[in-house]
């Protein structure tokens, strides 16, 4: 994924965190906030040190840019997003990672359906 389309900066990370709203599972937690001017979504990754040593970290992210890169053409455009992994998910398979990346995103109101 590109980086324009990263939440790079620890303000705009923070103004996400603290002004957006908020929807979770047992995996993820996603925040997310309407930017009606933008072109495009911006995402920022959270991975801490409970999932796992840096190894298990860079897994789970690149597990999560790949799902989010697949599934770009479904999410909104209008908004920045901050996907949390929370513990357990560095045990996963990537088709399960997807899954309840998928399963979040909607319920964030993120994810489109190709329906509509």
């Amino acid at each position: 994924m590109r980086k324009s389309y990263r939440v790079k900066k620890e303000a705009e990370f923070q103004r996400v965190f603290t002004q957006g709203k908020s929807c979770a599972n047992r995996q993820f937690v996603v925040y997310m906030i309407e930017k009606p001017e933008q072109v495009h979504f911006r995402v920022g990754i959270s991975v801490g040190k409970k999932i796992g040593n840096a190894v298990a970290r860079n897994w789970v992210k690149r597990r999560i840019r790949q799902s989010l890169t697949e599934l770009k053409p479904q999410l909104k455009q209008d908004c920045d997003f901050i996907v949390i992994a929370r513990p357990g998910v560095a045990w996963m398979e990537m088709a399960e990672v997807k899954d309840h990346l998928i399963h979040v995103l909607r319920l964030a109101n993120v994810l489109v359906d190709e329906d509509k």
